[in-house]
């Protein structure tokens, strides 16, 4: 029975991730591409509510 080659394996299992990385990268710099310069995208906010200060106390 033959042995499993792990060095090999590990070899493919990096090479994949540090693809995956590289496409995900290019990816965010196309995103960026499509933003008009000048514009900044809106900043996301996680649904929560700003109230102006001092408007709940009484």
């Amino acid at each position: 029975m033959a042995k499993p080659n792990y060095a090999f394996a590990k070899r493919q299992r990096d090479l994949a991730q540090k693809q995956k990385k590289e496409e995900k990268k290019k990816r965010k710099a196309e995103a960026q591409v499509d933003v008009p310069e000048g514009e900044a995208p809106a900043p996301e906010v996680d649904g929560a509510i700003e109230s102006e200060p001092g408007a709940g106390s009484k």
